[in-house]
């Protein structure tokens, strides 16, 4: 087959992003007769890093790239879209491949497509993703035309099946399941000395315990219900209080941000010298980082999959994470999950885990070993099982 690819979100720095990379690859390593047309803007193509004798890169012209344009509060203007929409025509693949609805643009009529759909926050928590009425409504259209055009909708968990069902009205029989996994970089610590160097570099005194959190600073990450938790933790345990690491950047987010309230809510709190903005870390540091920690948390008010969470628990790492996600089935034993929305449970789930080390140590054993168990490979296959019968 001749496969076309929406590969603009390569250069996407989130979760989007991260599942283009990896599963991309992997379908070529195993489609090696296929050919993958991946189409990319400017962004995209310096970024692009996978070679190989069955990928072609085809650059389209943008005035503004799809991973700035496709934001929250962004426009992505038709022209820009159509130019793709164009470059696929020209091009006629026997099938065609977006990772993500995040950029789809509009396929020429009659194209068999595959369309990844990664939740339904936006749908469910409108206000918190979508800051106009203007935004929801192009979200809205572009999804509709998205599941429209497409023959079957990929997905990442089972959970997250059953929220498009619900909520987006889509034949469960059209939805195809492709589980994430974590990167290969991502694995237990050898060096506890690397694991104290990088967290005395985040601004961590030497024999101190830390939290990590990994991602966005959207409001419906709820990473204000982490601050208040652990502000709550702090307060129980003056005397010998754990640190919180808030990883992820702050100025490259093109999701709806809340940075500046959460900087309020820090000092409110009165935690400054306990909460470490870090800025974007490498894989490579932030594993040990995970792996030192006495757990990584994810309090989101929704999650369709949660690949940070799974990332730390490959690493070791227990997690505590949002019941409303497929962590507690994906990462079952392996942490403590909680109801979001609320400090209250949140910081109970801390204490546990600050107070009892060999609870957090035997749950951070089961985490890696229910992370080890998904494979890139695995959800490779369904994608490309997803295109043949989307093909035929």
């Amino acid at each position: 087959m001749r496969i076309g690819v929406d590969a603009t979100c390569w250069a996407n720095g989130r979760g989007y992003g991260r599942f283009t990379r990896e599963l991309v690859p992997a379908m070529a390593r195993m489609a090696a007769d296929d050919t993958f047309l991946c189409f990319v803007d400017r962004r995209a193509a310096q970024r692009f890093d996978l070679s190989a004798h069955n990928v072609e890169l085809i650059e389209v012209p943008q005035r503004t790239s799809p991973t700035t344009a496709a934001a929250a509060e962004g426009y992505r203007s038709p022209t820009d879209m159509l130019r793709f929409t164009r470059a696929v025509w020209r091009v006629a693949p026997d099938v065609f491949f977006s990772p993500t609805v995040y950029t789809y643009f509009p396929l020429p009529p009659g194209l068999r497509a595959v369309v990844t759909v990664h939740d339904t926050i936006a749908e469910r928590y409108p206000a918190l993703t979508l800051p106009t009425r203007r935004d929801r409504i192009f979200w809205k259209l572009k999804v509709k035309l998205a599941l429209k055009q497409a023959r079957f909708i990929l997905t990442v968990s089972e959970f997250a099946a059953r929220e498009i069902v619900s909520i987006l009205g889509v034949d469960e029989k059209r939805i195809r399941v492709a589980v994430e996994a974590p990167a290969p970089v991502f694995g237990e610590s050898d060096s506890p000395e690397r694991e104290a160097e990088l967290a005395a570099r985040s601004g961590i005194p030497r024999g101190s315990r830390w939290f990590t959190y990994v991602g966005g600073f959207n409001p419906h990450k709820r990473v204000d219900v982490l601050i208040e938790a652990h502000a709550q933790v702090v307060r129980q345990i003056p005397n010998d209080p754990p640190h919180l690491l808030l990883i992820g950047t702050r100025t490259d987010d093109v999701f709806h941000r809340a940075g500046q309230d959460l900087d309020r809510l820090i000092t409110a709190a009165g935690t400054d010298d306990l909460v470490h903005w870090t800025g974007f870390v490498e894989d490579g540091d932030l594993r040990y980082l995970h792996a030192g920690s006495v757990a990584a948390v994810l309090p989101s008010e929704c999650e369709g999959f949660g690949l940070p969470a799974v990332e730390a628990a490959a690493c070791g790492a227990p997690v505590i994470a949002t019941q409303a996600s497929p962590l507690p089935e994906l990462l079952e034993g392996g942490g403590i999950f909680v109801a979001p929305g609320e400090p209250a449970p949140l910081a109970q789930a801390m204490m546990t885990l600050v107070m009892n080390g060999e609870l957090a140590a035997t749950l951070g054993k089961r985490a890696r070993d229910r992370a080890s168990a998904l494979e890139w490979n695995d959800a490779a296959q369904v994608a490309l099982d997803a295109l043949s019968e989307a093909a035929a």
